[in-house]
């Protein structure tokens, strides 16, 4: 039988917009979403998955991916769920992509921690808000509409700090890279900088173009050495002895990726990153 005409028995009606339901004969458990579906569901035992209120449905395949934790959704406060599907809609409206059904636990669990912190006074820091402000431009805008909303939900003054993650969950939902990996390549985003800064005596302006161009050559480079995508620089020979220093500089470099990433850096990548120090160290005292 297809799974677009099961009957599902309706196990928690956890808000006004989600249920917990499950198919009895194989014991799979869903979580479905839609506008007043929960309300819908209070005084009902099944739905049937071809229902037009069930707007999003995915399987709880791991209990593992609800933090180890099996009553996550009854311990969620429902004014974080709330704004959760405002933020999920939100970010549909940026990108008409299929997201990650991951960020329906993911972001009420990031912004119920996030409420609890703030409460109880614990400072939101974060040391990565710069790389990823200019990495992710498109994915912290809606981050910061996500902020003012949780805000406003909750009666907090919420720092910006707080958009650079809300950033992360935005991007991996968009793009299904995980969360740990977007923060992990965000401090190496930092600390490549550093090198480039100390090698030459330089300090970036926060936002230059030669910054914003710098971070966007790094992201997509370490996205295509995380991907195992392969690119042809057919100037090898040529970058090595005409940038020399460059070059040599784009080692050390590669060699800092691949300890923290540990994966191999394609000798393609290098050529180009000495082409793009090059260039940079040329216009940097022009921009600064």
């Amino acid at each position: 039988m297809s799974i677009d005409n099961r009957l599902l028995r309706v196990d928690r009606v956890v808000g006004n917009n989600i249920v917990m339901a499950s198919y009895e004969p194989t014991g799979v458990e869903y979580v479905l979403l839609g506008k007043g579906l929960g309300f819908a569901a209070k005084n009902m035992q099944e739905l049937n998955t071809s229902d037009e209120r069930i707007e999003k449905r995915f399987r709880l395949e791991d209990r593992e991916q609800l933090m180890n934790h099996p009553t996550f959704f009854e311990d969620m406060d429902a004014p974080v769920l709330e704004v959760s599907d405002r933020i999920i809609q939100r970010i549909e409206q940026t990108f008409p992509e299929r997201l990650n059904d991951k960020i329906y636990l993911a972001l009420p669990s990031h912004i119920q921690f996030t409420v609890y912190r703030m409460r109880h006074g614990i400072e939101i820091v974060n040391p990565f808000l710069q790389e990823t402000q200019l990495c992710f431009p498109q994915e912290y805008e809606v981050a910061l509409d996500a902020l003012h909303m949780i805000r406003e939900a909750f009666e907090l003054d919420i720092p910006e700090d707080e958009a650079g993650f809300l950033t992360y969950h935005i991007h991996s939902a968009v793009t299904h890279v995980p969360v740990g990996q977007l923060v992990k390549m965000s401090s190496l985003l930092g600390k490549l900088q550093q090198m480039i800064e100390q090698e030459h005596n330089m300090t970036f302006r926060q936002g230059s173009m030669n910054q914003v161009r710098l971070m966007i050559h790094l992201r997509f480079a370490l996205e295509r050495i995380v991907q195992g995508s392969l690119v042809d620089n057919p100037l090898i020979h040529h970058i090595r002895e005409q940038y020399a220093a460059e070059y040599a500089l784009a080692v050390r470099m590669k060699d800092v990726m691949e300890q923290e990433l540990k994966l191999s850096v394609p000798e393609d990548e290098v050529c180009f990153l000495a082409m793009h120090l090059y260039r940079l160290f040329r216009t940097y005292n022009k921009e600064g």
